[in-house]
């Protein structure tokens, strides 16, 4: 039996449960940018192309989670271009100033991070070229270096981006978790669901991927250690895993029974709890059909 993950599984839309739907489709919209690309009552869909990117979904009755369990750690948004990139940071900075909350070069990528305004985390990134990246022992080589954000838009933002800066292409590259400790988090996500293991920080993060990518998902311990399974909040409601065929998914399902995992099965996608009640919901990719200055914003220094 195949115990990993095909090489082209990339990540899907993250859905969020919101307690202010209007508000969290401004946010989304008009600082982050992203478009509606579909509203129907409670349920909002937001991407670029047609690829969606956030599911927002109206749950005014639920509590907000506490700041010490698990759950989202951060949505991260992967541009085709650092023009994208550079475009969709000047807007957040220019239309929701007080959400930046600090930036880094990570020898892979370059990375800009946010907190919507109900309090989840948001990446906005750009890869370097796979030939850029380093590995030692199948790990891959990752830091966290000061980026300037004000010298990254001299550099890539122009007058036209700055002005309407819905450019380029953009979709989930991968999503971060707050656990309760990483030897569960590697059993499941790792020994069981299929991930190579790419980084490890000590006891406090695990990094994971397919085919040799940096990281599909993250999990960490630094603001949730020994945190139990989640109640449910608003928040984090679901995480999307694409697999090439079905192939795949079958054989993701025959693997998750072997190992007395519960498996949800629909005919279309598998939907997966992990150990603290995340749900992660396996399913086909769908092919993209449609592609989707000096001007400086003043955005606070990034926490070292």
């Amino acid at each position: 039996m195949d115990d990993k993950l095909a090489a082209d599984t990339g990540m899907g839309a993250v859905t969020l449960r919101v307690a202010e739907l209007d508000r969290m489709i401004g946010y989304y919209t008009q600082a982050v940018p992203l478009r509606l690309l579909a509203h129907e009552g409670p349920r909002a869909v937001l991407g670029r192309g047609t690829t969606p990117v956030v599911v927002l979904e109206h749950a005014p009755e639920l509590r907000h989670a506490g700041p010490r369990e698990a759950g989202l750690f951060h949505t991260a948004i992967l541009f085709d271009s650092e023009a994208a990139l550079a475009a969709a940071v000047y807007s957040v900075a220019t239309r929701a100033p007080g959400t930046f909350t600090g930036s880094a070069d990570h020898l892979v990528s370059k990375a800009f991070y946010f907190t919507d305004p109900e309090g989840n985390g948001v990446e906005l990134y750009w890869d370097r070229d796979r030939t850029q990246w380093s590995w030692t022992h199948g790990r891959i080589e990752m830091d966290t270096l000061y980026l300037d954000p004000q010298a990254y838009l001299r550099e890539h933002l122009d007058e036209a981006a700055a002005a309407d800066p819905m450019i380029g292409l953009a979709r989930v590259g991968h999503v971060h978790l707050s656990v309760g400790d990483i030897r569960s988090a590697r059993e499941f996500y790792v020994d069981r669901l299929g991930f190579d293991t790419t980084a490890r920080l000590g006891s406090s993060a695990l990094f994971v991927s397919a085919g040799g990518y940096h990281h599909h998902m993250a999990m960490n311990t630094w603001n949730s250690a020994g945190a139990g399974r989640r109640a449910r909040t608003l928040g984090l409601g679901r995480v999307d895993i694409l697999l090439p065929t079905a192939d795949d998914v079958g054989a993701l399902a025959e693997r998750m029974r072997h190992h007395g995992a519960s498996v949800a099965d629909d005919g279309r996608a598998l939907e997966l709890e992990d150990p603290w009640a995340n749900v992660v919901r396996v399913g086909l990719a769908q092919p993209e059909t449609e592609p989707a200055t000096s001007i400086e914003p003043a955005l606070p220094r990034p926490r070292s």
